[in-house]
């Protein structure tokens, strides 16, 4: 905003159109203003103002001289009050259009307005339409509604207006405002958004303290946050309060939910209604894959199943339905399990789920990951999808509370992984398939699917390849389908091939199966029966098919780009994407979404196999790795530079033979770094005991805004361990240096400091055997910030002059930059704060010398840091700005929460408790960096703002929270805080003494 008075918008279309012609328009949401069109006009004296707000505020009734005067002046007029009426009347007439304000019966009156041309009748009408929402259930659209109604409001009402009428109205309208917000709040609450509304709650309660509605709404946001001791302590405060200033109990609403939370009411938990970002119908989803047309036999498994289905989905259904299929890999439990979904939709009218669980690979999908997957799926908005797998589970299942929906969980690993996915309710029921029998899975139907019987598996053979060929050839086409050991997988695959090529006999087929050396041994049950059956389909291959099959099964990860697969196969895009595709055809790949690909994890396996014994030169299965990791470093290395342009780590990475993809603007970059995070690392960690292994632990250097960002952090940190303890078995000390640098970082931003400070020393001492003078200016800068928490501050000074001698003699001046920020955080706690506010300026000065990249945000926080110790506060605040802007941005969702944390410590030294409150709640929503030990800094901020605001019992749930945080990472602030809490418990008794 450019400070200057805001214009309403014009929301009818008249209105907005008169904007251009000249219509008029006022305000009174804020100071009494007019425009015509976009030009604004003046409105006279203080006085003036009231006379139009008056009529306007009547909305065309007539106002007698008398009522005027009285609006004005009240019972004390001055002496010539009606001549000054009629002065000020005659001058509104110059001002406005002909025929706007009239003379009536000896009064005043603004008569023929255009629709919205006051912006209260706006907000009046806005308001009006988001009741009718939400009496029809549309709590989204009643909610942007309302928003556009407060967003009208510009600051105070009838700002500067004198007379008692003026005030009258200046109350009646913030009264108003704030119902309307309530009234906002409360859907936000119904539709889940309580992690976001605590921050706003706390800034209203503390601006009203004693608004009991206020304070409900903040109770129950912090009870849905998992916040029940702040929730009991934010009635505490509020008794408290009303006692000592109205001598009253809290009201009846107020009293019901604290009992409520004491009773931890299952019904309080969630919300009613999940978000939803477009406020229609709710979301149905509609997920499960195709049912294959030729589906044969399993008639009693179909009946079984349907049976269970139908009386979870009736309406007198007492529990939820869960039904186990088990088998082996290409039994058909996934074809199986779709057809009786698809065939039982009809009774679950809310929506059908579908997930891949991934349990037969090496890394099977997290529970937390899928339920977030579900809940977009039901509409639950991004912002509203907590973080734990408890939480998340928990909406889940009040999400499909009163719901009737069918969940298909497939290929999963064990009950352990399903649990945590099944709805919690009646009407709603769960179909899981895994190979495994889920014996522990309390209430399954447990289902166990053998091989096709003979007759079956003929019936499916025939269906696909087509009643004449097989009626011509019934005894070839028995061996085919005994051959296939009655799977129904490798059946589909065998007929497939067949049907497609219209020269061959089933007896080609046939001879072809007989044939042990292309069966892999004998058919038998288990996963080599699996085996055999991808056989079939990879002896059909063309050449150029087969080695793209070989060589893509190589790779780990979920799925595959088409530019990686590029690299690997070392093919053009064009050719490459040519061949996936005809993969894609004969179901050896899946095309996960466009330009991705993915295997069946059996097919992968396959894949390998066929990799390790048919490939003429094992040399070729390490090349097409090594040009898959040299797209991935290549392209990572580009998205760092794009990044953190001039730094020079980016030259000393380990050169590359394979290029690339090339980015020119950040959005895309990052986009590409958090699409790829999976296959990625997964790349890196298939580098251990190979030749390639400098490269993998460049790769994960490069790509350390993984692990700062928070949203890749866990795998982030198991690859960095994983490369750990590979460099150091293979003795070598340049990687296994880096690779302990790049540990270290993980650890300085999860707050683990004992670790970092073991894992930095060795990595000092690896780097500087292995002259690699990059990794020891990194480490040593990483050493400055270890001290930094520890409060070893001359040291932390010593280790950053260090990086800064090693960052200059490389010419790194991002580096350089990084060190001179941190440094100036030492002299702060040495004391030198006017030495500590020129270093970081001068650590700025190198970033803005180097674009406004997201780095650039880390000198702004420095410098506001160094600022605000030196008490120029307003600076502070400027800087902290700049940073928050752009770490967000950038995606730096811990960066931003720091930030705001600091934001917080300003607020509180200038005796801002409120925003000071709403700044600490924005921190604990986004993270911080530095972990557990940073949200206990966090809310001890947040417990002395309430503190300062009154709600001393919520303050102490807070300081209590953050001791338990302290203790557990042995911090020495946890001295201060119990000092906190002593003090404050010292304080209440002498309260309740004097009373």
């Amino acid at each position: 905003m450019d400070g200057g008075p805001r214009v309403p918008e014009q929301r009818r279309a008249g209105s907005a159109a008169g904007a251009e012609t000249g219509t008029l328009r006022f305000g009174v949401l804020g100071p009494v203003r007019a425009w015509r069109g976009e030009k604004a006009l003046g409105t006279g004296s203080p006085q003036q103002r009231a006379l139009l707000a008056a009529l306007l505020l009547r909305e065309g009734r007539t106002a007698t001289a008398a009522e005027l005067i009285d609006a004005l002046w009240g019972s004390e007029p001055p002496p010539q009050a009606l001549a000054a009426v009629r002065t000020y009347a005659s001058r509104l007439r110059k001002i406005l259009d002909p025929g706007v304000l009239v003379s009536e019966s000896g009064g005043y009156a603004v008569r023929g307005l255009g629709e919205g041309a006051l912006d209260a009748s706006v907000a009046q009408d806005l308001a009006a339409e988001a009741e009718k929402a939400r009496g029809a259930g549309d709590l989204g659209t009643a909610r942007g509604l309302l928003r556009q109604a407060l967003a009208l409001w510009d600051g105070e009402p009838l700002a500067g207006v004198p007379g008692p009428y003026a005030e009258t109205q200046r109350a009646r309208l913030e009264e108003w405002r704030l119902q309307l917000l309530e009234s906002r709040l409360d859907m936000d609450l119904e539709q889940g958004g309580h992690a976001e509304a605590v921050s706003e709650l706390t800034a209203l309660t503390a601006a009203h303290p004693l608004r009991e509605r206020l304070r409900e709404l903040l109770m129950l946001a912090l009870y849905r946050s998992g916040r029940q001791a702040e929730a009991l302590a934010v009635y505490a405060d509020t008794r408290r309060l009303l006692a000592e200033e109205l001598g009253v109990d809290p009201c009846p609403g107020l009293s019901d939910l604290q009992q409520r939370i004491l009773q931890a009411d299952p019904a309080l938990a969630e919300p009613s209604a999940p978000v939803t970002e477009q406020a229609a119908a709710p979301v149905r989803p509609a997920q499960l894959p195709a049912t294959v047309p030729d589906f044969t036999g399993r008639a009693s498994f179909v009946a079984d199943l349907s049976a269970v289905l139908s009386s979870a989905s009736e309406a007198e259904g007492r529990v939820m339905a869960v039904s186990a299929l088990a088998g082996i890999g290409g039994v058909g439990k996934t074809t199986l399990a779709v057809h009786v979904a698809h065939r039982a939709r009809s009774a679950f009218p809310d929506g059908q789920l579908y997930v891949d669980l991934q349990g037969a690979g090496p890394r099977p999908a997290e529970p937390e990951t899928v339920l977030g997957s579900f809940l977009r799926a039901l509409g639950t908005a991004d912002t509203a999808i907590p973080d734990s797998l408890e939480e998340r589970s928990a909406l889940y299942r009040s999400v499909l509370d009163g719901r009737r929906v069918l969940v298909l969980l497939d290929n999963a690993k064990d009950a352990a992984q399903v649990r945590p996915l099944l709805p919690g309710t009646e009407g709603c029921a769960a179909l899981v398939t895994s190979r495994v029998r889920m014996l522990d899975l309390a209430g399954a139907h447990l289902v166990d699917l053998d091989v096709m019987s003979p007759d079956e598996a003929l019936c499916l053979f025939t269906k696909i390849v087509g009643g004449e060929r097989v009626a011509a050839e019934r005894e070839a086409a028995l061996d085919v389908v005994a051959a296939c050991g009655f799977l129904p997988l490798a059946i589909r695959i065998a007929a497939s091939r067949l049907a497609a090529r219209r020269t061959w006999t089933v007896s080609v087929l046939a001879a072809k199966l007989a044939d042990e050396r292309r069966r892999l041994d004998e058919l038998q049950a288990g996963d080599l029966a699996v085996k055999a059956t991808f056989e079939l389909g990879y002896g059909q291959l063309e050449p150029a098919q087969a080695r793209a099959f070989r060589l893509l099964g190589l790779a780990d990860g979920p799925d595959i780009s088409l530019a990686a697969a590029a690299a690997v196969l070392d093919l053009p895009p064009e050719d490459t994407e040519e061949l996936l595709e005809s993969l894609v055809d004969t179901s050896l790949l899946e095309s996960a979404a466009p330009n991705r690909y993915r295997f069946h994890d059996l097919v992968r396996l396959y894949a390998r196999a066929c990799a390790e014994r048919d490939e003429d030169r094992p040399s070729e299965r390490e090349a097409a790795m090594s040009r898959l990791l040299d797209f991935y470093l290549a392209t990572t290395a580009g998205v760092y530079a794009v990044e953190r342009p001039g730094d020079r780590l980016v030259d000393d990475l380990e050169p590359t033979e394979y290029a690339g993809l090339r980015f020119t603007e950040a959005t895309a970059a990052l986009d590409w770094l958090y699409t790829e995070a999976a296959p990625l690392l997964a790349c890196v960690r298939q580098t251990a005991g190979t030749d390639r292994l400098r490269r993998g632990v460049d790769l994960l250097w490069a790509a350390k805004d993984l692990t700062e960002s928070g949203a890749n952090s866990h795998q982030y940190e198991m690859t960095a361990r994983a490369m750990c303890e590979a460099t150091h078995a293979a003795r070598d000390a340049r990687a296994e240096g880096r690779a302990r640098t790049v540990l270290t970082d993980v650890l300085l931003v999860s707050g683990r400091i004992q670790q970092a400070e073991e894992e930095a020393r060795t990595a000092m001492h690896l780097a500087e055997g292995a002259d690699d003078s990059t990794a020891a200016s990194w480490v040593a800068n990483n050493r400055g910030l270890i001290c930094l928490h520890q409060r070893r501050y001359a040291d932390g000074r010593a280790y950053f002059d260090q990086a800064i001698d090693g960052f200059r003699a490389a010419r790194n001046r991002p580096g350089e930059a990084s060190a001179l920020s941190n440094l100036s955080r030492a002299q702060l706690g040495l004391g030198n704060t006017d030495e500590a506010v020129e270093i970081a300026m001068r650590g700025l000065a190198v970033y803005l010398s180097l674009g406004r990249t997201m780095r650039l945000a880390n000198g702004h926080f420095a410098v506001g840091v160094a600022l605000s110790h030196a008490g120029r506060h307003s600076e502070a605040l400027s800087q902290f700005s700049e940073a928050r802007a752009i770490f967000s941005g950038h995606r730096q969702r811990l960066w931003e929460g720091t930030t705001n944390f600091r934001i917080a410590e300003v607020h509180m030294a200038t005796e801002g408790a409120t925003q000071a409150a709403q700044h600490a709640e924005q921190a604990l929503a986004l993270g911080c960096i530095g972990g557990d030990r940073m949200r206990g800094n966090v809310l001890t901020l947040l417990g002395r703002a309430l503190s300062v605001l009154g709600q001393v019992d919520r303050a102490k749930a807070c300081w209590r929270e953050a001791l338990n945080l302290y203790e557990q990472n042995n911090a020495a602030e946890a001295d201060d805080v119990r000092a906190l809490l002593t003090t404050a418990s010292v304080g209440q008794k002498l309260l309740r003494s004097a009373d």
